[in-house]
């Protein structure tokens, strides 16, 4: 499970080209760019079960940026 996720805008008062996101996972915290297209590309370390996480991180994105 992700914990303290957050997001936001890469840039101010608009929603492309994508955002910002933090989030820790196994007691290690873990960054990257969430990409219009879905593309998820990390910014730091990849977490472990790497699919598993992206497919957490998609979900969190629809309810917060898509709904």
């Amino acid at each position: 499970m992700l914990q303290h996720f957050s997001y936001k805008p890469m840039y101010a008062h608009t929603q492309l080209p994508g955002w910002t996101f933090s989030f820790f996972f196994r007691n290690a915290r873990y960054t990257g760019e969430y990409l219009p297209d879905g593309t998820i590309v990390w910014t730091g370390a990849e977490p472990p079960e790497e699919e598993n996480v992206k497919k957490m991180v998609h979900e969190l994105m629809t309810f917060h940026v898509y709904e």
